[in-house]
């Protein structure tokens, strides 16, 4: 008997090039729809039809599951049946013609620019991790990358004299970024007297830009402890996390007249309307400079 779902998450990481994030997610919402049939084996999932994911998926809204959980759910759905039709596990693919509700407009949090400056000035300069924080910090606002670019990033990927690096985004599908000149002073600093210190001399080879007091990769959830302890010091009101950063990025260059293109690249997205959602701020932003400053507003 073969394991569907291991042959799909297999698909998934080597053929399509998916994140470990967005495998297990998908390997999550899968194991979940295979309990809410009472399914006991991968083959029984081949019999589903449409009607059974319908009712699977008016049942998840019933219990109050977002709109954009609602889409993920039946992203993993439609992705697994897609496959096993591809392969001709099954003939007739029974999630082809469903479709996802709207998730609706939700616009990114951001910083301000004031606000960023006070999240930037809270590491302690004077000590290893200190610095090494301010410059991820730095590095993250500079090039808006993902959390999981940023803690994966090797020093080969680091071009301090013509101030870009290489980050790796979604896909394994690499992009230049620039890094602005500060964020090339602390990176000098960082990789010249910080991270040889950081590095313990079992771990000195290690090729991991950003390293923990450990001498080892940094980890994303101990970098998401970092930041929000930071944001929290800075007394800001939002929830500080990598992505507001890359919200932050993304937005002050758009308020700055940066082409919406261009920003597209720098974000690694494969679509522009993903890219969109940041102009709503900016245009949120424009009616209320308007409002204030127009007679007749």
């Amino acid at each position: 008997m073969l394991n569907y779902l291991k042959l799909f998450l297999e698909y998934l990481t080597v053929e399509l090039g998916l994140s470990q994030n967005t495998v297990l997610a998908y390997q999550r919402d899968l194991r979940l729809l295979k309990e809410a049939f009472g399914f006991q084996n991968d083959e029984q999932l081949l019999g589903v039809n449409r009607q059974q994911l319908l009712d699977y998926m008016a049942q998840l809204k019933e219990q109050g599951r977002s709109p954009a959980t609602l889409a993920r759910k039946l992203a993993a759905i439609k992705a697994f049946y897609r496959f096993l039709t591809a392969e001709r596990y099954i003939s007739v693919d029974p999630a082809e013609v469903l479709e996802a509700a709207k998730k609706g407009l939700h616009l990114p949090k951001v910083l301000s620019v004031e606000e960023i400056e006070r999240l930037l000035e809270e590491p302690n300069l004077g000590t290893l991790e200190g610095y090494r924080d301010r410059t991820m910090l730095e590095v993250l606002y500079a090039t808006g990358m993902r959390v999981s670019e940023l803690i994966s990033v090797p020093t080969s990927n680091v071009n301090l004299s013509a101030q870009y690096l290489i980050a790796s985004g979604k896909g394994k599908k690499e992009r230049i970024i620039p890094l602005g000149s500060i964020a090339v002073k602390f990176l000098e600093h960082y990789l010249a007297e910080v991270r040889p210190k950081l590095l313990k001399i079992e771990n000195f080879k290690e090729e991991t830009l950003f390293v923990s007091v450990l001498g080892k990769p940094m980890s994303r959830d101990r970098f998401y402890t970092i930041i929000k302890g930071y944001g929290k010091r800075a007394g800001l009101s939002k929830e500080v996390t990598p992505h507001v950063l890359r919200h932050s990025f993304a937005t002050h260059l758009l308020d700055n007249g940066t082409d919406l293109r261009v920003v597209q690249e720098l974000l690694g997205h494969a679509d522009i309307s993903t890219t969109q959602i940041y102009t709503h701020l900016t245009n949120k932003r424009l009616r209320e400079v308007y409002a204030k400053a127009h007679p007749r507003a």
